[in-house]
């Protein structure tokens, strides 16, 4: 049961605000006092309509933006007060990003986009290739590993970004409406393609999305909703 599992991911208070646009020194608050908690091997899906401030707590869950105010854990370690430098490491150890639309780097084939989290990491070339070949074999890739992403389907393109969010074992895995550009087809592969790897990676999935149908096939839903956070 995933009560019983560890805590990977956990935001305990967590504020965000933006200034207005069209105020002078109005803010917007976006995220108001939120709190969560995800278990290895769970897959969380967060809710809520467009603006809500999803993307925004996604950010600050990995890393790529502060909070104003509280705190985030990764396997049970604040990462608050981390330098840059500290943060960007662990963050490429412990975290794999699926954006919906790849982020694939368009001059490296689809091997090189996999292992380069890998070398970043520092793992020697012959290690982070034979990673990256077996990731993208268990995906169905393996025929396309040679291709560049403009050669590739979306579908194709968002397995090798998972294959990528998989490089360095992370146990975490943040998906930012990872089948919003997918046709039917694919979004069911995509899905599958989920769930089944948080058993074999036992791996922690948050997944973004506006789509309730989506959220439904996951372990937990929470809704944003005005910058608050509750169970969907």
């Amino acid at each position: 049961m995933i009560q019983h599992r560890n805590i990977v991911l956990e935001a305990e208070g967590v504020s965000k605000s933006y200034p207005a646009q069209d105020e002078k020194d109005q803010m917007i608050e976006v995220l108001k006092s939120v709190d969560i908690s995800v278990h290895q091997s769970e897959i969380a899906a967060i809710i809520g309509s467009s603006g809500s401030g999803k993307s925004t707590l996604l950010n600050i869950m990995g890393g790529l933006d502060r909070p104003d105010a509280g705190q985030i854990y990764w396997n049970r370690s604040s990462i608050n007060d981390w330098t840059s430098d500290k943060l960007a490491e662990e963050r490429n150890r412990q975290v794999g990003f699926i954006f919906q639309f790849h982020h694939l780097l368009p001059e490296f084939n689809a091997l090189e986009n996999v292992y380069l989290p890998g070398l970043i990491a520092g793992t020697p070339l012959k290690e982070v290739e034979h990673r990256a070949s077996e990731l993208l074999e268990r995906l169905g890739m393996e025929g396309r590993r040679e291709h560049r992403p403009s050669q590739l389907s979306g579908g194709e393109q968002q397995r090798v970004a998972i294959a990528r969010a998989l490089m360095n074992n992370p146990s975490i895995i943040l998906a930012d409406e990872p089948t919003g550009n997918l046709d039917e087809k694919n979004t069911e592969i995509i899905l599958d393609l989920l769930t089944k790897l948080r058993e074999t990676e036992q791996v922690a999935i948050v997944l973004i999305t506006h789509e309730k149908d989506l959220a439904a096939r996951c372990d937990t839903i929470f809704e944003l909703r005005q910058g608050v956070l509750q169970p969907g």
